[in-house]
């Protein structure tokens, strides 16, 4: 299993669509693609959309393949897991898709001033002692805020009662406008506009494992700038 990892990230470090920047860059601001991802890593004007936490890059994967006209980045910290959707990337030509390997807590030093169009949380860590570590906490939403258009929207995808409850109170507590909320997507999702069932029905490693457990799904869509 080690030798594996190891050969992971060996591998990574000449991939094309891997980008791996050290603490030193991040904290010196010499991070090149940042403001830069359309002109430099894409070469062309397609909104950005970033999943954060992006484990084995499932979403980050089918989005790109679903809509070619958009550009796709999954960020992670562990690296053995998305050599697995670099790699399927890489396969299957997909030249909208990026992977950043890093910490979600510098998000706002790898992006300009709205750079970025959405957000997708995708079956987030609900870090049940750490409450400020949850992706929707106001520590995180003030670095989304930096990055997302005015009219950006972010996504949350999750089996977790605790971070969807307080995904909730979090939206309500400041004010932030709420598209869309459902505490079963799969038992509403026809009520949604179809352009939300269509991207809905893209499925992570997690959520497969969580629905077959039966777990209920829960989805809301909320935008954070007043």
């Amino acid at each position: 299993m080690a030798k594996n990892k190891l050969r992971r990230f060996s591998e990574m470090k000449e991939m094309p669509n891997v980008f791996e920047p050290t603490l030193d860059e991040i904290k010196s601001g010499g991070v090149d693609f940042k403001g830069e991802w359309n002109s430099t890593v894409f070469k062309n004007d397609h909104p950005i959309t970033v999943e954060l936490g992006c484990g084995k890059g499932e979403y980050s994967v089918g989005l790109a393949k679903k809509y070619p006209n958009r550009n796709f980045i999954g960020v992670d910290i562990k690296g053995s897991r998305m050599w697995v959707g670099a790699n399927e990337a890489l396969e299957l030509g997909l030249d909208n898709v990026a992977f950043l390997r890093t910490k979600v807590d510098f998000i706002d030093s790898l992006f300009a001033s709205s750079e970025v169009d959405e957000i997708w949380l995708t079956f987030s860590d609900p870090q049940p002692n750490k409450p400020n570590k949850r992706l929707t906490s106001q520590y995180f939403v003030d670095r989304y805020r930096k990055i997302l258009k005015r009219n950006g929207i972010i996504h949350l995808k999750t089996d977790s009662d605790l971070l969807f409850e307080s995904t909730e109170e979090e939206i309500q507590t400041h004010e932030y406008t709420c598209h869309y909320l459902t505490w079963d997507l799969y038992n509403e999702i026809e009520s949604l506009p179809e352009n939300i069932r269509d991207i809905l029905h893209i499925k992570t490693h997690y959520e497969q494992l969580f629905t077959a457990k039966g777990f209920t799904i829960k989805y809301c869509q909320f935008s954070i700038h007043k």
